[in-house]
């Protein structure tokens, strides 16, 4: 077997064989509000970082804020020297990069698997997560889904327009689940796949949403948690590179327009043994009905995660299939965690709270020891919604309720790591007071 090194040199000699004109790469990560940070390195220089050369990054770029600005939190950032973090190349994630002006190379990195990882960064979060599950001989099985928004490139005054159908010119401003607008918007949609499967990506079903201008993507069913992950971050950054090649703005925003749906971030989780039995299936499913008691245990205790700001927050309750409150039930899209109709080799849970932009590590980890906590506790679950519309728990919608509910819950600090836990919802406390600090034109309006 080769080494881990030897595997990344022959991957990067092999991407510039296949792609001479590519003299830089630029080297990514995801922090805490879901934003790419990193570098672009000179591709003869990624050489020698693949064959052992060490590859740093100030540590705190994890913690910048939704605005990019870092924030006091404990000692990190004004009183810890910024130091740097060792970072490691993430085999199989170097692809070129289509979207751009010029020739250009991009690769994931992380923190995880280093001598020292940081205890934050959201793909180290859900790694230990999936580890702990590993040991309990528990493998999932993830798939992802992403809805998204294209609006004209131009704004007006600082606002979004609707995009314009190609083929009318006009303002694709009719909700509805047409088959004819995928035909419409076709070659933004073509190439937007297309590049996705150049970034790796199981790219599956494409469908039109409801909200003007509104898609969904399905990505495929995959048995590596982090990968599924990956798929789900980079579809973003593809996505929207490749819009404004198009003349469009894609946005993954929660609730761009108040009078049409949101957009979500739904995630099907199967859990199997390694023989391949699906644990959600035994015992007459009694393992589903514990492991949704466990999800909806949690839920409310992990809302920074799944709705990560204000206009997050606005998404829930709103308009179709928004859910209002820890709810589950079987083929039912009103409720928080769904169970669709399936054969027991691929019976799963559909979890349907997180909105589009929340970050997909930390919403898969966040589900993950749901499940795992439910699976340890033995719970029945609160009565479904097909028996009662009116069952489900109340969660904080306000972002300062979130965080305390979060900061406070033992379990979570237990399995999603204490220090995490400190760190991201101080994040989310300091990214709401800078929210706040802005005076909006409507207060001139109510109140001048």
């Amino acid at each position: 077997m080769k080494s881990p090194s030897a595997t990344l040199l022959a991957e990067v000699r092999t991407f510039r064989q296949n792609h001479p004109d590519v003299r830089y790469v630029d080297l990514i990560a995801l922090d805490i509000p879901g934003h790419f940070y990193g570098k672009r390195y000179p591709v003869e220089m990624l050489e020698k970082v693949a064959a052992g050369s060490p590859l740093k990054l100030p540590q705190n770029a994890v913690l910048l804020g939704a605005q990019g600005g870092l924030f006091k939190i404990g000692d990190y950032c004004f009183n810890d020297g910024d130091p740097d973090a060792n970072r490691r190349l993430v085999p199989g994630t170097l692809k070129p990069v289509s979207w751009e002006s010029q020739p250009l190379g991009q690769m994931l990195i992380t923190s995880d698997g280093t001598a020292a990882p940081i205890e934050f960064e959201p793909r180290e979060v859900l790694t230990k997560v999936l580890e702990r599950l590993q040991h309990k001989g528990i493998h999932p099985v993830v798939a992802f889904e992403l809805e998204f928004y294209l609006f004209d490139k131009k704004l007006d005054n600082g606002l979004p327009q609707f995009s314009r159908d190609p083929l009318s010119g006009d303002a694709d401003d009719q909700p509805n689940l047409h088959i004819e607008r995928l035909s419409r918007f076709s070659e933004v949609l073509d190439d937007m796949a297309q590049t996705a499967q150049e970034q790796g990506i199981d790219i599956t079903v494409i469908t039109a949403e409801i909200g003007p201008g509104q898609f969904e993507i399905n990505f495929g069913h995959c048995d590596d948690g982090l990968r599924a992950a990956d798929w789900a971050a980079l579809f973003c950054r593809s996505t929207r590179g490749v819009a404004l090649k198009h003349g469009y703005r894609a946005s993954f925003m929660a609730k761009p327009y108040l009078q049409f749906p949101g957009s979500g971030m739904h995630v099907h989780v199967s859990l199997y043994d390694a023989a391949g039995n699906n644990l959600l299936a035994a015992h007459q499913q009694q393992p589903l009905r514990h492991a949704v008691a466990g999800c909806l245990e949690l839920l409310p205790h992990c809302m920074p995660i799944f709705a990560p700001n204000h206009n997050a927050l606005r998404r829930l309750g709103g308009t179709v299939n928004a859910a209002t409150r820890a709810s589950w039930g079987f083929e039912d899209r009103d409720a928080c965690v769904r169970i669709p109709e399936s054969d027991p080799r691929n019976l799963r849970i559909e979890h349907r709270l997180a909105s589009a932009d929340a970050n997909p590590y930390l919403v898969l980890a966040a589900i993950l020891m749901g499940l795992e906590h439910g699976l340890e506790a033995k719970r029945e679950p609160i009565t479904s919604l097909n028996e009662d519309r009116n069952s489900g728990t109340d969660f904080p919608v306000e972002m300062l309720d979130a965080v305390r509910a979060m900061q406070q819950q033992p379990v979570v600090r237990d399995k999603l790591g204490a220090e995490f836990v400190d760190v991201y919802c101080e994040n989310k406390r300091q990214d709401h007071l800078a929210f706040q600090q802005e005076i909006h034109a409507r207060e001139y309006r109510w109140f001048l």
